[in-house]
């Protein structure tokens, strides 16, 4: 892998896990059942990136949506489904449940990579996905909060992310914008039935308006882009960031006050992040200049 495609992967990644990483703080913001918020984020955010798509691609786009097919389709039905249980597990259990979860996703990237793309991820990202575990153990080591509900909707938004990124990284031909049109749009409508939008207050609105361009559209525009780049086993151990960031975020802004075991546990998560990815970049470096 060249650097320049590394480095830009990289920093794709990390953005956007910075960017989605504060949709725990926007279902905090507001008051507005799951459904409701899921039909109103997929409704705005496909509106933006359709309207990107149309600049960008002019009257290539019909052209873009025929080249899916069935590959394409799966990436987008992944990625609607993964919204889904991720908005529902929001308002289940606790934003530092939903995120600490998240943080396994390492795991499961690197089972089916290997699975269905025969790629072995190297013993620094193994071990460095070891060290995450360790910090997602101290953060749940003193629970009590939360459900078993809505830890299983985050257990299953996390199994569906994994695949969503391996599939992205075995189709990389498929185009990025009209997956992300698509895949939002198709969780808007897999809310629809359940969701009351004319319910919704302007403040609200405005609020999930706000978080669905700038957190959510932003972060997966990104994360699509940078997941072709990278390993699907360091593209979400990158991601695994969300865990300390997302009850920061809350933290900050809403004073949800994480305990200290999440606080030691995120610190251990973001040094191993930090580290692997230093370590690689260095790896990259050295290869290139031989």
């Amino acid at each position: 892998m060249q650097m320049p495609s590394y480095i830009v992967g990289l920093l794709s990644v990390s953005v956007a896990t910075i960017a989605l990483s504060t949709a725990g703080l926007m279902t905090r913001l507001i008051d507005m059942d799951s459904a409701t918020l899921l039909f109103w984020r997929g409704t705005i955010s496909g509106v933006f990136l359709l309207v990107c798509l149309i600049v960008v691609r002019g009257r290539s786009v019909y052209r873009d949506f025929a080249s899916l097919g069935l590959s394409g389709l799966a990436i987008c039905v992944a990625s609607a489904v993964s919204a889904s249980f991720f908005i529902a597990a929001l308002h289940e259990t606790t934003v530092a449940h939903v995120a600490i979860i998240f943080a396994t996703c390492p795991f499961a990237a690197a089972g089916l990579g290997f699975l269905m793309l025969g790629e072995r991820p190297g013993r620094g990202a193994l071990a460095a996905s070891g060290i995450a575990l360790a910090g997602v153990v101290l953060m749940i080591g003193q629970g009590g909060e939360g459900s078993i509900f809505g830890d299983l909707l985050a257990f299953a938004m996390t199994l569906t992310i994994a695949l969503w990124t391996v599939l992205v990284r075995r189709y990389p031909d498929k185009p990025v914008l009209a997956c992300s049109v698509l895949s939002t749009l198709l969780s808007a409508a897999f809310a629809a039935p359940f969701a009351a939008p004319l319910a919704t207050s302007s403040g609200d609105l405005m609020v999930v308006l706000l978080f669905a361009i700038f957190g959510f559209s932003l972060g997966v525009v990104l994360l699509i882009v940078g997941s072709r780049l990278l390993p699907p086993v360091e593209a979400a151990l990158i991601g695994a960031m969300d865990a300390p960031l997302a009850p920061l975020w809350v933290w900050l802004f809403v004073g949800e006050v994480p305990s200290g075991a999440t606080m030691v546990g995120g610190s251990v998560v973001l040094a191993a992040v930090g580290l692997h990815v230093v370590a690689t970049t260095r790896q990259n470096m050295r290869a290139r200049t031989a």
